[in-house]
């Protein structure tokens, strides 16, 4: 299994996660998307939900972090809260499996998260808000730590990505993804000059109603020249 990380250190790996309920949101079309992106050169793929998972795994065996998003009553965490929703995504395939690794309520402790990862034979990978998510992480014995909580646990979410989190956790020592708001090739590019084994990248390749909302609000600001 350490193999898979070999596989996409200092490489682009791409989430492909349509908008929910919009019109790319069939499994055939995420796995599309994912053959798609390897076609141009990404070396893997985050994929969530089962049906996705299964659908990708059909068409390729390129690494993949597989995750689970459920929205609970009575937690904020949604990226695969339960053992449950881990043993689905090895049973469907995951390499490399993703969970919300933040200090916050939920309904089942990260101990038992990260054990039944283990226990599956998958990587984990502690998707983080904090370096004190990562340190957590760490000392659970989580190999991958990713920086896709930042700015995603209260408050205004900023509108780069965070770039001194991804250097705190590559000095933690475990294989580091930058993943959170990497809208342009030299976001990506500055995240490995910070300490990044791979970056993450979804909606600027895999949701176009996303890209088409940057451009017309680019539009929509822009001074108008004024003719007589």
């Amino acid at each position: 299994m350490p193999g898979i990380l070999a596989q996409v250190r200092g490489r682009l790996i791409v989430s492909c996660q349509p908008v929910p309920g919009g019109p790319m949101d069939r499994p055939e079309i995420t796995a599309a998307f994912a053959r798609a992106a390897l076609d141009g050169g990404a070396a893997g793929l985050r994929i969530e939900g089962i049906a996705n998972l299964v659908a990708v795994r059909a068409a390729t065996r390129a690494p993949v972090i597989g995750l689970i998003k459920v929205d609970l009553a009575d937690s904020p965490v949604r990226i695969t809260p339960t053992v449950a929703d881990v043993q689905a995504l090895a049973a469907a395939g995951a390499d490399i499996i993703a969970f919300d690794a933040t200090d916050r309520p939920r309904p089942e402790p990260l101990s038992g998260i990260v054990a039944a990862i283990h226990a599956a034979g998958r990587i984990a990978m502690a998707d983080c808000a904090s370096a004190d998510d990562a340190r957590r992480g760490v000392a659970l014995g989580c190999a991958v730590l990713g920086s896709t909580m930042a700015g995603y646990t209260g408050g205004p979410v900023p509108d780069g990505p965070d770039l001194a989190l991804v250097a705190d956790l590559a000095a933690l020592g475990r294989f580091t993804v930058a993943e959170g708001r990497y809208q342009v090739p030299a976001d990506a590019a500055a995240a490995v000059a910070a300490g990044a084994d791979a970056v993450v990248v979804g909606s600027a390749i895999t949701r176009p109603e996303h890209v088409t909302q940057w451009f017309v609000a680019a539009m929509d600001a822009a001074p108008r020249k004024v003719t007589a």
